[in-house]
């Protein structure tokens, strides 16, 4: 097998991510792994999402903020193939690294959570104030990210972005 050549490219990867609205969360504690789906949003580097007050994610996030963030969409049927040949199948995946931080300023949080919510709905207004308290907003800021696009009857494209200084 040939070495991977990656093309330098962010606005592939930011198109899959922008297409998509589950993505797959990875944490570590102490080499405890822990990975869930969730429901998040893209906006200029970061992946955006909610959850409650209290609970295992932000134990780990608080623990451990390096995370790792996974999306994939699966365009087409996977073809038939022979035991142990290549599988053909159209797919896109785009892999975030990052650095998870929780929104405790309350003014912050509201504009995180209203760009969250224009992601899932494009003309969403922002979310009051007061309403805002009952769960807390996530930014992951990238720091990397890596994608792969496969195409039945073609090689793989494999992308990869780094933001520069970003942490």
């Amino acid at each position: 097998m040939s070495p991977k050549k990656f093309i330098k490219s962010l606005g592939e990867m930011e198109k899959i991510l922008r297409g998509q609205t589950t993505g797959f969360l990875g944490l570590s504690i102490d080499g405890v792994p822990y990975v869930l789906p969730l429901t998040y949003g893209y906006v200029k580097g970061k992946i955006l999402f909610h959850c409650a007050l209290t609970g295992k994610k932000l134990d780990y996030i608080k623990a451990n903020p390096q995370v790792c963030f996974t999306v994939a969409r699966q365009s087409g049927k996977v073809c038939p193939h022979p035991q142990g040949a290549h599988c053909p199948v159209d797919t896109d995946s785009v892999i975030c690294f990052g650095v998870a931080r929780i929104i405790e300023n309350m003014q912050e949080r509201q504009e995180v959570l209203s760009a969250f919510n224009r992601c899932l709905q494009p003309n969403a207004e922002d979310i009051p104030l007061k309403a805002i308290s009952k769960c807390y907003a996530v930014e992951i800021k990238i720091t990397k990210m890596t994608g792969r696009q496969q195409r039945k009857g073609t090689e793989h494209t494999y992308w990869e972005y780094n933001f520069s200084n970003r942490i």
